[in-house]
């Protein structure tokens, strides 16, 4: 039977970190945080949330398909970010979606909160001005349409599916790409996510809930301190926005066509908590961990480094922590790109996935800042500052809202 297993072609991500690649690279090796003041929307003083991760402007010149023309009915932030990402991961993946290939391309790029944005806006016309929605309002909120547009950008026409798992998003994508590889279904799948969800409302829903930090001036630390994982003063998540596009193939086709790979996703794992809407629950996300290690053929012991999914709230990071003990008799390496980024909800495993795959090749692993011991976590493994190690093997954690987790073992291959 031909090898299916899935080699990783290309990544490209845009994050509060900045929008070229080498660049939010650098700044997050010198453990820089992308949290400011939150400018998307304006608010009054009791507007629970006053900080943000926020995805700086790019200049959409360059990209012919970005031209305000092309996309002036596609209002959403969503649509844009996903479609410089996927065009640029295929770039740096030197691959062309040509006919002959186009039918065995899948997608698997998602999102979780998607173009809530342009349903608010409509509804705030129709109350303010008695306005009917623009014909675009609807399209541009629907959750499956972000993989459509990437289809219609690429020429891809193989299997496409809007996978939704809320802050797993982006790692589910890869599995279930991974998983159309194994049934020969695609030969190549275009996976990730992407969420810009600073949206009024959604923000405020996120500080009502008790998840997201809230504000509390003047007794605030510097917005850069605030998203602390892991770590004793940590106070809920950081809203931020991104995007993320990974482009797995299987290593048959990529070995036929000539094109260079490092790393391979060598084993996964989903499973449900069925337990809270929220709250994670240890015993699921222990096999889930358990389960992509041994999909992977290793043992824990062969783990280099753990990416944590770390969002920085009270209940989650105690349950990661646990879990991660009782994993790991030797507790390799841990690092939360979180606490540089935000939480980016479905984008986020995404991006912090390319973040760990590109530690694997640079032989880096990124600092987790605001790291202020915890007890009652105790984990002294927590990479505090950027540090050199050879990784063949990384553990990619992600745990959404529902109970959907999903990890996946990262291997490097060269």
């Amino acid at each position: 039977m031909a090898n299916k297993d899935a080699v990783i072609l290309g990544y490209d991500m845009v994050s509060p970190l900045g929008t070229d690649f080498c660049a939010q690279w650098a700044r997050a090796e010198m453990g820089e945080s992308g949290i400011f003041p939150l400018t998307r929307f304006s608010f009054g003083e009791d507007f629970p949330v006053k900080i943000a991760g926020q995805v700086p402007a790019f200049d959409a010149e360059p990209y012919p398909f970005l031209k305000p023309r092309e996309m002036a009915h596609w209002t959403s932030p969503i649509y844009p970010h996903a479609l410089l990402v996927v065009h640029r991961a295929l770039e740096r993946a030197g691959l062309e979606i040509t006919p002959d290939i186009a039918p065995r391309v899948g997608v698997t790029f998602s999102t979780a909160v998607g173009g809530l944005d342009a349903v608010l806006n409509a509804d705030r016309l129709m109350i303010e001005k008695g306005r009917l929605p623009h014909p675009f309002t609807n399209p541009n909120s629907c959750i499956n349409m972000v993989g459509g547009k990437v289809s219609i950008l690429t020429g891809a026409t193989g299997p496409i599916t809007a996978v939704i798992t809320a802050c797993a998003t982006g790692c589910t994508s890869m599995a279930v790409g991974a998983m159309m590889m194994k049934q020969g279904l695609a030969d190549v799948v275009i996976c990730g996510a992407v969420d810009f969800c600073l949206v009024e409302p959604i923000v405020a829903g996120f500080a009502t809930m008790n998840g997201a930090y809230k504000t509390k001036e003047p007794a605030d630390p510097d917005p850069a301190a605030a998203s602390m994982p892991f770590s004793l003063g940590r106070k809920g998540f950081v809203i931020s926005e991104g995007a993320g596009a990974v482009i797995i193939s299987t290593e048959e086709f990529a070995r036929a066509h000539g094109m260079d790979y490092r790393i391979a996703i060598a084993g996964w794992s989903m499973t449900s908590d069925a337990n809270h809407f929220v709250a994670p629950n240890y015993e699921t996300v222990n096999r889930c961990v358990r389960q992509a290690i041994d999909n992977a053929g290793v043992s824990a012991a062969d783990i280099d480094c753990i990416n944590a999914h770390a969002t920085s709230t009270k209940v989650g990071d105690k349950v990661e922590a646990d879990m991660i003990r009782d994993v790991f008799p030797k507790v390799p390496p841990v690092t939360a790109n979180k606490s540089m980024l935000g939480h980016a909800m479905g984008a986020s495993s995404a991006i912090e996935s390319i973040l760990g795959m590109e530690g694997m090749i640079r032989e880096k692993v990124l600092p987790t800042i605001n790291c202020e011991p915890d007890p009652e976590i105790g984990l002294p493994e927590i990479q505090a500052k950027a540090g050199s190690l050879k990784q063949e093997f990384l553990l990619k954690n992600s745990f959404g809202f529902g109970g959907c987790n999903t990890c996946i073992v990262f291997r490097r291959v060269k």
